[in-house]
């Protein structure tokens, strides 16, 4: 593991603290695993925007999934 530092403004070191006492944890685990959840949200939006890109560039054409619509299985209705 490498040792770093960063500046934080006080408030939300302040908000931060606050997490760290509630949960029992320090506040670089608390750090690490708010840093490893923000990379997890910007691969997904990255992911999001590559699957929009795709339809974007090979749209559904009218008919095209026509014939999958009795395959649905929603169950209970």
């Amino acid at each position: 593991m490498k040792t770093i530092q960063m500046t934080i403004d006080q408030e939300l070191l302040a908000d931060v603290d606050a997490a760290v006492s509630e949960l029992s944890t320090s506040r670089s685990a608390f750090i690490r695993d708010a840093l490893q959840l923000a990379l997890r949200q910007l691969s997904l939006q990255n992911l999001e925007k590559q699957h929009a890109l795709g339809y974007a560039r090979h749209p559904v054409t009218p008919g095209e999934l026509d014939g999958w619509e009795d395959e649905q299985v929603w169950g209970g209705a």
